[in-house]
């Protein structure tokens, strides 16, 4: 059976609510970790560099600012030690940002402690929310995975 297909009206509202509620999700996720060393910016940074690394503008496109902000935030985890830049190579005239071991560390620490916090904020909901949750994941996945084409 097939399903009718929304109204313009009810994608609008459905976006609105959903645009909504993940602005709430990533206050929380900021706070998630309010104590660490690392600001949030800088957290999302390093993530983004987890795999082989990413060029400077692919990092200015996902923080949403302009290349010489983001090559600013490079060259404070730099200075760090947690990133380092280097030859591109798929593209000689081109750098991509790279995680050290140090910038590594720091990331799955993060990770930790923030899983902690999420952990215990989880816990009070009721199974049924947890259940929900956990369905809606893929699809918030799907969403995402449509912003890196």
């Amino acid at each position: 059976m097939n399903e009718p297909e929304p109204t313009p009206a009810a994608l609008q509202a459905l976006a609105q609510d959903f645009r909504e509620a993940l602005r709430h999700s990533v206050y929380l996720v900021r706070r998630l970790d309010a104590d660490g060393e690392l600001s949030a910016a800088q957290l999302s940074t390093l993530k983004m560099l987890l795999h082989n690394g990413v060029r400077v503008g692919e990092i200015a496109r996902n923080l949403g600012v302009k290349v010489p902000s983001a090559t600013e935030q490079i060259i404070k985890l730099e200075k760090a030690g947690l990133a380092r830049r280097e030859p591109d190579p798929d593209d000689s005239r081109a750098v991509r940002v790279v995680l050290t071991a140090e910038g590594r560390s720091a990331v799955d620490s993060a990770n930790e402690r923030r899983n902690a916090v999420m952990a215990k904020i989880l816990v009070a909901l009721s199974g049924a929310e947890r259940e929900a949750l956990a369905a809606a994941l893929p699809v918030i996945e799907k969403i995402n995975s449509t912003l890196q084409n």
